[in-house]
């Protein structure tokens, strides 16, 4: 069965939910056991599904809040797809709240993503105050 513009939505439905929601148990889902996901393409990519649980507990749950999130533009070429998003987060770390743009690249197995590179930039649009926006 061919992949299809409708069926990556889906998926990405499916992100975008796990990212707002800081969802680890979610995001997994749409992943193979196998698969990479590179948040920084010039680095060593995360490895695998459970690696990649890690990363949302440590990266999306522990360090970002208040996260809004749009899918912008979705193309197609086989079982690749890329993605342009663009979010809104509160960085707990730096106690700022950013935009971000991103690309991904996204390389399909069935239904299921089995490789992610992620391209972005962000910039800070405010300070946080008592854990929230300013």
């Amino acid at each position: 069965m061919e992949l299809t513009k409708q069926d990556v939505r889906e998926v990405l439905d499916v992100y975008i939910r796990a990212w707002e929601g800081q969802d680890p148990d979610l995001i997994i889902t749409i992943f193979t056991e196998d698969a990479t996901y590179h948040e920084r393409v010039l680095e060593a990519p995360i490895p695998n599904r459970e690696a990649i649980r890690e990363y949302w507990e440590s990266k999306v749950v522990a360090s970002q809040a208040n996260i809004k999130c749009e899918l912008l533009n979705l193309y197609l070429d086989g079982s690749t797809a890329i993605a342009e998003w663009e979010a809104e987060f509160d960085d707990v770390a730096q106690r700022v709240r950013k935009r971000m743009r991103e690309i991904a690249v996204l390389d399909f197995e069935g239904r299921q993503i089995a490789a992610l590179r992620e391209y972005w930039s962000s910039e800070k649009i405010g300070d946080l105050v008592d854990g929230s926006p300013c």
